[in-house]
């Protein structure tokens, strides 16, 4: 089945699950599909058996809190950012609930976390300035880089090279074996003194980079040339909210959410709106990704949403 604007719009929620009593912050699908981990303010990981459409398990990170949680390639594990005590980055198994390393390094708020598509390297970006590379087999930080500004930083499709968006008004791509060389391209788009940039990530085809912001507009950039192929607005976002935006696994589409609970989809080529869904979402849509191997997505406020197509095109 084929993702077209039919698709996209007869999207409905399926199921809701309400297993968190504070704002789910982040999830993630495994590369397989199958299972969706959350990470809440309320200290919580959920996983959910995307198959079944169910909770699985929840496990509790009460002393350190959990952020921007990553699968990593090895099945049942993840990496996440702590929003408490401290700044460091710990990996987790959640076969057994243990703890397998820690990387300490970022003394500020860890803003960017991005696991290589391709091999054990990860990259995290902080609010203290700086981008930091690392490799789970280490508690080591491989690598550093300082900054201007405030990093936002995600890898290609490939592993090959990383983006950083700096300052909300930079993009700088690195070639992973040479960064320290410094970026081998930058573009610098019209600074938006209205809005700050929450994240970056690139299209699965690599072609394209999505740069959202805690505003009312998202930009979409040719990954080459850098130019703003296209700025998506047209959604609710007057409180500043980090709202997470996204591509369809086929980088057809973009989509993100809003503070009203509903879902925006825009057509990547033209531009054009193609959808807006009612999540009945009780508050902000802070968490969107569609699953990367199923024609299913995932949208979350402090609860998680489910949505299955309702025509097959």
């Amino acid at each position: 089945m084929k993702l077209t604007d039919n698709v996209l719009r007869s999207f409905r929620v399926a199921k809701v699950f309400r297993e968190n009593s504070d704002k789910i912050n982040c999830f993630d699908f495994s590369s397989n599909g199958e299972t969706i981990i959350s990470s809440s303010d309320d200290d919580s990981l959920v996983l959910y058996d995307c198959q079944e459409g169910k909770p699985k398990r929840t496990l509790y990170s009460k002393k350190y809190g959990v952020d921007l949680i990553r699968y990593t390639h090895a099945a049942n594990t993840v990496v996440y950012s702590s929003n408490k005590i401290d700044d460091t980055i710990r990996y987790l198994s959640l076969h057994d609930n243990k703890y397998i390393r820690y990387f300490p390094g970022h003394n500020k708020r860890v803003t960017a976390l991005s696991m290589s598509p391709v091999d054990d390297t990860f990259i995290s970006g902080s609010l203290d300035k700086t981008i930091r590379l690392w490799d789970l087999r280490s508690p080591n930080c491989q690598g550093l880089m300082h900054l201007q500004g405030k990093p936002v930083c995600s890898f290609d499709p490939e592993g090959l090279i990383f983006a950083a968006g700096v300052n909300s008004e930079m993009v700088k791509l690195y070639d992973l074996r040479s960064f320290d060389k410094g970026p081998f391209a930058t573009f610098k788009l019209q600074y938006d003194r209205t809005c700050e940039w929450t994240g970056l990530k690139f299209s699965n085809d690599g072609k394209l980079i999505l740069v959202s912001t805690n505003g009312g507009a998202l930009r979409l950039l040719d990954a080459f040339k850098g130019a703003v192929m296209h700025s998506f607005g047209g959604y609710n976002n007057s409180k500043a909210v980090t709202l997470e935006a996204s591509f369809t696994p086929d980088s057809q589409f973009i989509m993100i959410g809003s503070e009203d609970g509903k879902i925006h989809m825009w057509n990547a080529e033209s531009g054009m709106k193609v959808a807006v869904l009612d999540g009945k979402h009780t508050g902000p849509v802070t968490c969107l990704q569609f699953n990367p191997k199923f024609m299913t997505f995932s949208s979350a406020c402090s609860n998680m949403a489910f949505w299955l197509p309702t025509i097959d095109d």
